[in-house]
């Protein structure tokens, strides 16, 4: 059911550790999408080194002569170069672009982006006013995990092991077990005594993983989401089995059409489709992230 499908080639690509696909992999695979009358986007949303610049060119000539229906972009080098080069190639800013308001919309629009890909931190308040003051194709995420840093632009895995996210080679570090340690007071030479006898770890037992979010499952606000003028809703899939990507946007598609049919007086999530997500991938409960709340208190 889904309208596109994203995906990484074999550079550029949030995903540099995925059996992604070489050239031939990726025609085919534009081709097969456009068989079935749907489009394919491609993730060229790394940062970029000025030395590669010059081997974009080549690395997206085949794709753009296959038809190629966009590109997601997060480095502005590469947005520019793309809009210089293949000036007819639809260009999508990256979640990663952090676009946050109209302001920031705006710019992207006028620059030659058709398409926000917001930051994962906004309301559903915020994504309507950009929205409302832009007119700009909004795209969201709906579903899939959620990165502790800002809009995924993490620092902790390069800083921790030379692997960095925003080149796509990212470690997963938050999800890793965590000790939280007590702060010493350096005027209680006492309570200092008391703490390190208690090791200072604020959360023993079983809550170690403190920065591994829940993963985002919005099913039960999609009619807000869709009304707050999301026109693309995004399902991360990438690097999880055919089963759970399927599962997931076969749900989805589900729960858009009830809404499309019966408005919001007749939309309800059965509880059996709220359990087949959680059986689908479960990272200890699902969230509906920042769009009804900032502080995270449900996450």
């Amino acid at each position: 059911g889904a309208d596109a499908v994203y995906m990484g080639g074999s550079r550029f690509g949030a995903r540099a550790y995925a059996e992604n696909p070489d050239e031939t992999g990726m025609l085919e695979a534009i081709n097969y999408v456009h068989l079935h009358g749907r489009q394919l986007y491609m993730t060229v949303n790394t940062l970029v080194k000025e030395d590669e610049m010059d081997d974009l060119y080549d690395y997206l000539l085949p794709y753009y002569q296959a038809g190629l229906d966009a590109v997601i972009v997060q480095d502005m080098g590469v947005f520019s170069y793309i809009r210089e080069h293949f000036p007819d190639l639809p260009v999508h800013a990256s979640t990663q672009m952090t676009i946050t308001g109209p302001e920031g919309a705006a710019l992207m629009t006028r620059m030659g982006a058709v398409r926000i890909v917001t930051a994962r931190e906004l309301s559903l308040e915020e994504i309507r006013r950009i929205y409302q003051e832009t007119g700009v194709e909004i795209e969201s995420f709906v579903h899939g995990a959620l990165c502790y840093c800002y809009s995924g632009q993490c620092l902790f895995s390069s800083l921790i092991g030379g692997r960095s996210g925003n080149r796509g080679r990212c470690a997963q570090t938050c999800r890793l077990p965590f000790d939280v340690l007590r702060r010493l007071d350096e005027n209680n030479p006492n309570e200092n005594k008391k703490q390190k006898k208690e090791n200072g770890v604020l959360n023993p037992g079983d809550s170690k993983y403190v920065l591994s979010l829940k993963d985002l499952c919005t099913l039960d606000i999609l009619p807000d989401i869709l009304e707050a003028g999301v026109y693309s809703l995004k399902i991360e899939g990438r690097m999880k089995s055919p089963r759970y990507t399927a599962g997931v946007v076969r749900l989805y598609r589900k729960y858009v059409d009830l809404y499309l049919k019966n408005g919001r007086k007749g939309y309800r999530v059965d509880p059996k489709d709220r359990k087949e997500l959680l059986d689908l991938f479960d990272r200890g409960g699902q969230t509906l992230g920042y769009y009804t709340e900032h502080n995270g208190r449900d996450m």
